[in-house]
């Protein structure tokens, strides 16, 4: 299957789809990833994976765009919803440098930036090892993808 959405639906608590994402999970505040749930994965799905990306950062690198906040993998089928800085699933490097959550933080005065959380349905549970990029997590899952969809929130720094 090519990447195109899909009827899932991906919700949080802390913020609706467009809807500002609050300080307290960005660099700005306490940099936690908010929680996230979803419904509707297509049938005959074992796995899922999360991405945050902000395509609206000002950043070009190797054939690629915006900037990754959050690669999240190794999810199984059973999991349809993720607590605030959760500890579930394996971790992906972001570009900040590190594993994990890295919060919106762009740069001042550069208006408002979108943050799509992606969840992706796969077709078989993965074992990948930690740290590896989204282009990589993109590679490897591409096969086994059998939907995906995603929430936006928005944030700015003045």
């Amino acid at each position: 299957m090519a990447f195109a959405l899909t009827k899932m639906r991906v919700e949080s608590n802390a913020f609706a789809d467009q809807g500002v994402i609050p300080v307290r999970y960005t660099g700005d505040g306490e940099d936690l990833s908010p929680a996230l749930s979803w419904q509707d994965a297509p049938e005959g799905t074992k796995g899922f994976a999360v991405i945050c990306h902000d395509p609206d950062a000002p950043l070009v690198e190797h054939g690629g765009y915006g900037f990754v906040h959050w690669v999240l993998y190794n999810l199984p089928g059973s999991v349809t919803s993720l607590d605030e800085a959760t500890s579930v699933g394996t971790r992906g490097v972001n570009h900040f440098g590190g594993n994990g959550y890295g919060g919106p933080m762009p740069p001042e005065g550069h208006g408002v930036h979108q943050y799509y959380f992606w969840v992706l349905a796969l077709d078989k549970p993965t074992d990948l090892p930690e740290g590896i990029s989204m282009a990589e997590l993109l590679k490897q899952v591409e096969p086994h993808l059998l939907g995906m969809n995603r929430l936006v929130g928005t944030y700015r720094r003045d």
